[in-house]
């Protein structure tokens, strides 16, 4: 890990270049991700139309079609995108994937009942793209529907800090070539903060796991 300037290279780029050894790693669904599927199961007693924000490889993709959701993945990474269709394949789910971005969704307002945001949010470079973002989860979650969003926090083991900053966080192909990931380390308070900038309800705010979680609603949502 490295602080000051971020890489130069692109999120779409780092990741398009990694793919493959990245997706090798990223095999099971994050428990938090597993317990809001089942608290949502318990809440609406079926998952309708699902988007995974930021899919990565589709581990949550498949955990949310294995619930008997019809789920979109989204991602800025065609490689990962891929990846993620080599693995439903393989794996016997459906998931329609889309190449887009976290801040500027292509989708239409009320579109998903349930979204799963999850190690995404943080590779965003400012705080505008950062609340845009979550406001267009709140956006396009339908009346009722809830999103689980994470991101890194100064309380995970790895930072000395308590204040949030921007650091570098180097990937390490086979062979030794590191390529640098731009994050956003948040504090929790100023995750609340941007949560509650953003167009989103927040029902829930935590720290698990050495990451900050929020479960969100829409805007103005009944709760």
């Amino acid at each position: 890990m490295t602080t000051g300037e971020p890489p130069a290279e692109d999120l779409q780029g780092v990741y398009d270049r990694i793919a493959d050894h990245f997706a090798k790693t990223r095999e099971y669904a994050w428990p938090e991700v597993e317990s809001f599927i089942s608290d949502e199961l318990d809440r609406c007693d079926s998952l309708e139309r699902a988007l995974d924000l930021g899919c990565g490889n589709g581990r949550h993709a498949q955990a949310l079609a294995e619930a008997g959701a019809d789920v979109v993945g989204l991602d800025v990474s065609r490689g990962l995108l891929t990846e993620a269709r080599e693995r439903a394949t393989e794996r016997g789910f459906v998931v329609d994937l889309v190449h887009g971005d976290a801040s500027r969704l292509p989708f239409l307002n009320d579109a998903f009942s349930q979204i799963v945001y999850v190690a995404t949010l943080h590779h965003l470079r400012t705080r505008e793209a950062r609340r845009q973002s979550l406001s267009a989860v709140g956006r396009v979650l339908a009346p009722g529907g809830r999103g689980l969003v994470s991101a890194w926090s100064t309380a995970h083991d790895r930072f000395d800090a308590e204040e949030g900053f921007d650091t570098t966080v180097d990937w390490t192909l086979p062979g030794g070539e590191q390529v640098g990931r731009y994050y956003h380390i948040y504090d929790p308070e100023e995750f609340r903060a941007d949560l509650e900038a953003a167009a989103v309800e927040v029902i829930d705010c935590r720290v698990s796991s050495g990451n900050c979680y929020a479960v969100v609603a829409p805007p103005d949502d009944v709760l």
